[in-house]
């Protein structure tokens, strides 16, 4: 080989050596840009997730939400909020303010025993009743700004008697009836009135709500969700020193045998009655 030759061949092979450092320069920066839009677009989607999470975490809860919801009041109420709720003949002279809790075991102790009692004074037209929900036993502190620790059953089984008391003040005081009666009343400890479907299959024991489709929309929907709301805090903000379910108050006066205990008989409960009326 001629040293002309020899010297063209070293310049095609340094050629060939910088062409292909170019070419892999190239696919490495190219392969350097990916990993980078990789990293990038990784860094953004945990980002994303993270914050659709934090907003998600913050969000208000239902029932937070319906705290601040325009209540509607049902139909057979007055007072603000319509949360003032009395049945009876208004020949009736006197009020029986009743103070219970949905999930109030003890409160369904009573209903079992001297509701039947209450509801023939009612019809006999012997006083008024006013019933003053509470949600305590929720965990509510509506006053504090906490809702819902220790559950929902309170709000929601009061929210489908609002939905009852839309039908008429008889669905009304059936459907309580029904609530607190020994085959659908849960224990304390069991949130089963937060389930609609549970609260639909009692009030399907009551002849006037059965199949009621205006009483069951309104309990999926939670139409009177806020009016529950605003009936426990009446509860709460309530001037008759009552603090407990359940409670019985006429003329102001909290009626109460032994040690400031609420009248768990028919007799120890005819007694009280009977001497606030004359009083």
């Amino acid at each position: 080989m001629s040293k002309r030759n020899s010297q063209a061949a070293k310049m095609a092979a340094r050629e060939r050596l910088r062409a292909e450092r170019e070419r892999q320069a190239k696919k490495a920066k190219v392969k350097r840009q990916i990993v980078v839009a990789c990293s990038v677009v990784g860094v953004l989607a945990a980002a994303g997730g993270i914050g659709y999470a934090v907003v998600q975490a913050n969000k208000p809860g239902h029932w937070e939400a319906a705290k601040d919801a325009k209540v509607v009041a049902p139909a057979h109420t007055s007072g603000a909020n319509g949360t003032t709720v009395v049945v009876g003949k208004s020949s009736a002279k006197k009020v029986l303010k009743v103070y219970e809790d949905p999930r109030c075991p003890v409160c369904a102790q009573f209903e079992q025993t001297v509701g039947p009692t209450v509801e023939k004074d009612i019809e006999a037209g012997k006083y008024r009743v006013q019933f003053v929900g509470g949600t305590f036993l929720d965990g509510d502190a509506l006053g504090k700004g906490r809702i819902g620790s220790n559950g929902e059953g309170s709000k929601n089984a009061m929210a489908a008697l609002g939905a009852a008391l839309n039908v008429s003040p008889e669905a009304f005081i059936d459907y309580k009836a029904a609530l607190y009666s020994a085959k659908w009343h849960p224990q304390e400890s069991d949130d089963k009135f937060k389930d609609d479907d549970y609260l639909i299959d009692v009030a399907d024991t009551v002849p006037a709500l059965k199949g009621n489709a205006k009483f069951r929309d309104a309990v999926k929907k939670g139409t009177y969700d806020a009016w529950a709301l605003a009936m426990s805090k009446t509860f709460d903000t309530n001037k008759d020193g009552v603090n407990g379910t359940p409670s019985f108050v006429m003329d102001g006066k909290k009626l109460t045998v032994g040690n400031d205990n609420p009248p768990m008989t028919v007799d120890q409960f005819n007694q009280v009655v009977d001497a606030a009326l004359k009083g």
